[in-house]
């Protein structure tokens, strides 16, 4: 299901927020991601000038949650030396091989990253980007391997069912099911405990049968998963596992 996406500012307040429509919402609501984006999520149909006074009555709320945002972390050296994936319960040395042609990711044995190839002769900035996007093709790659079992193993547990699995890299959503059972994850999710990504399947697999967050949908999501208060907390302050060479690959 896609959403329309607007961008507004109140004149009010020295606030910048973006608008996302949703079919799936039943009222409004407001987000402030970790990046420090604020967001509101309101029903098609409601006003714009109601939208306005909802974000207004919030202004308080709205920075106390900025001012507790945590401080972005350092700039970090890339590539970095080791790559965790905990949810797999995988952590990986990484080693610039160098030599002639295309760059590429080759696992080898003994939890070893070999990146092979040469970005060419150029500005040391284009060769990282070359690197990042790189590594970031075969983390996809390797995770969609990954999660494909673990999420068929899930529904088949669970009776449920989907069309396909994708992934995506996204900044703000952990993951979607649309109304024709595709279950899209963010593939950050492998930076998370497997438990928290075990999680968040079940929360897409139960949304194939409730596409909303009614009182219905979170008593299926307790009848598979008991501890989802806890790990919906955790999962929401995932963003903090999550290298920061991610968001900065081209």
């Amino acid at each position: 299901m896609t959403h329309d996406l607007a961008t507004t500012e109140d004149a009010a307040m020295p606030l910048a927020w973006t608008l996302r429509r949703s079919a799936r919402a039943r009222r409004l609501a407001l987000r402030v991601h970790h990046d420090g984006r604020v967001e509101v999520v309101a029903p098609r149909g409601v006003g714009e000038a109601m939208i306005g006074h909802f974000v207004h009555r919030h202004r308080e709320w709205i920075l106390r949650r900025l001012a507790e945002r945590p401080a972005l972390p350092a700039p970090q050296a890339f590539p970095p030396a080791t790559l965790e994936l905990p949810a797999l319960g995988e952590c990986y040395r990484i080693h610039l091989a160098g030599g002639r042609g295309r760059i590429k990711v080759r696992r080898l044995g003994d939890g070893l990253l070999s990146i092979v190839g040469h970005a060419g002769v150029g500005h040391a900035e284009t060769e990282r980007a070359t690197l990042k996007r790189a590594l970031l093709a075969w983390l996809i790659e390797h995770a969609q391997t990954a999660f494909e079992p673990r999420l068929r193993d899930l529904a088949a547990r669970g009776g449920f069912s989907f069309s396909r699995l994708q992934l995506r890299r996204q900044r703000t959503r952990w993951g979607s099911c649309s109304s024709r059972g595709v279950i899209s994850l963010n593939v950050c999710g492998v930076f998370q405990a497997p438990e928290v990504l075990n999680y968040l399947m079940i929360h897409e697999l139960v949304h194939t049968r409730y596409m909303n967050h009614s009182a219905a949908y979170w008593r299926e999501v307790a009848a598979h998963c008991k501890d989802w208060r806890v790990l919906d907390r955790e999962l929401s302050r995932g963003w903090r596992h999550v290298p920061p060479w991610i968001f900065s690959a081209p």
